[in-house]
């Protein structure tokens, strides 16, 4: 146990120290930044979007239309704040709080760069950091959706209520394959610090060395943020606007707002785990013996990794269709979650091997015959033929769209629409309702 939290004690060392107006300046400087970043990611997307799409763009608020988010916000704030007769009004206020705050938490133990000075303090770009910091950004962002859950329940309507239901499966999917996703990092790391993970990738990034875990993490961080074209809870198409249909004015922004705050709060954790956190990319970092990983200059790659994978998020956005909500749930727990334990399956062995001793070289050399010899087999598999039709099928009876009531019926599948025909008692009764007068006018 002393061996154990010596470690813990190394790992987070360099925190607790700072006086009381440092941890104040970190903590309002985290709070505008979420707030800048909100700004700036709205009116990005729209710009981007935009251009894929051959249109314009926001461009009168602001210069070159950069305030438009602002101006916004600022119309959602003074528009009527109403709340429907059969909601549950404590619950219906409360949900886009629970919502909003746990968004402001998670940057709390993501690092944005090593030490520097401020006013004369040093200190880290970090406000703290937890041994299991990790686990804390999961349990935040597990809170967050609490928000949605109560807004869909409370809002006394059909719709938000189908759509907190969607938001409960879907968080509980994606969130345990966001879980897997991280167990190589920690494999790899030997630590669940945010600081100790991006102190481990100095050498190499774990997005390239655990390229499947970073990739199973951004498809579960787009469906974590219920980002398209993982948006079932509030798919316009289906359930009008999901668990946000009851909500209007400032109670509608506090959930805009949370939902821009957590893809930068995702995206700050593919950065810290995958992305080498605040350190800048290879040929950058090679110049002058690292001089752009110290000072402020880290801030800035920070930034930038979040910029690239916000735009990873729009480019989803403006090219995918959304799934049906089987195909959603599907690709979670037959694909995403299976291939997540195999991988950590893997992963561990690999661990084990270089503890051991064994080269890199051999293990990528046995792991590539491995791989090859699965794939012969699997193309020498023959494929499931399908049973043969007979070759005299029964004839299929006609179908008649207008056999149940007056209103025409679309076909089943297999059935076939050969004709239209006005029903008789359609008929009838256009005949029973002309006058004489419209007769004679006809003839």
């Amino acid at each position: 146990m002393i061996s154990i939290a010596a470690e813990n004690y190394d790992q987070i060392a360099g925190f607790g120290g700072d006086p009381w107006w440092i941890i104040a300046i970190k903590c309002v400087a985290i709070f505008v930044l979420l707030l800048l970043l909100t700004l700036f990611n709205i009116v990005f997307e729209r710009k981007v979007v935009a251009r894929m799409q051959h249109r314009v763009g926001p461009n009168r608020t602001g210069p070159m239309g950069w305030l438009q988010s602002l101006a916004d916000g600022t119309k959602l704030m003074f528009k009527e704040d109403i709340i429907p007769k059969a909601a549950d009004k404590v619950v219906y206020v409360l949900a886009p709080i629970v919502a909003l705050i746990p968004a402001f938490l998670v940057l709390a133990v993501i690092p944005m760069g090593p030490e520097v000075s401020i006013f004369g303090e040093t200190t880290r770009l970090q406000l703290t950091d937890l041994p299991v910091a990790v686990l804390f950004t999961l349990a935040i962002a597990s809170v967050g959706v609490y928000g949605l859950m109560l807004a869909g329940w409370s809002s006394g309507s059909t719709y938000p209520l189908l759509g907190g239901l969607r938001s409960t499966a879907q968080v509980i999917s994606y969130e345990l394959v966001m879980g897997l996703s991280f167990v190589g990092v920690f494999l790899f790391a030997g630590t669940m610090s945010t600081s100790g993970i991006v102190a481990e990738q100095e050498r190499m990034w774990y997005g390239i060395i655990l390229l499947p875990s970073f990739i199973i993490y951004l498809i579960s961080m787009v469906g974590e943020t219920n980002r398209a074209p993982f948006d079932l809870p509030e798919a316009e198409g289906e359930l009008v606007a999901g668990w946000g249909t009851e909500y209007s004015s400032f109670k509608y922004a506090m959930f805009f707002q949370a939902e821009y705050m957590n893809m930068v709060n995702v995206s700050a954790i593919a950065t810290t785990l995958f992305l080498g956190g605040w350190m800048a990319p290879w040929p950058i970092s090679a110049i002058n013996d690292g001089m752009f990983n110290t000072g402020w200059w880290p801030l800035l790659w920070f930034l930038g990794k979040i910029i690239l994978l916000m735009f990873l998020f729009i480019w989803l956005r403006g090219t995918l269709p959304r799934l049906r909500y089987d195909q959603f749930m599907h690709f979670c727990w037959k694909w995403l979650l299976p291939a997540s334990l195999v991988w950590i399956v893997l992963v561990a062995a690999m661990r084990l091997a270089f503890n051991e001793g064994v080269e890199r070289t051999e293990i990528f050399l046995y792991g590539g015959i491995a791989i090859a010899v699965m794939l012969v087999v699997s193309l020498l598999i023959p494929e499931k033929k399908e049973p043969e039709e007979p070759a005299e099928a029964a004839a299929e009876p006609e179908f008649d769209a207008y056999a149940s009531g007056p209103h025409p019926v679309p076909p089943m599948p297999g059935q076939t629409f050969t004709h239209t025909r006005v029903p008789a008692a359609t008929a009838a009764s256009r005949t029973s309702d002309d006058s004489p007068d419209e007769e004679s006018s006809r003839a």
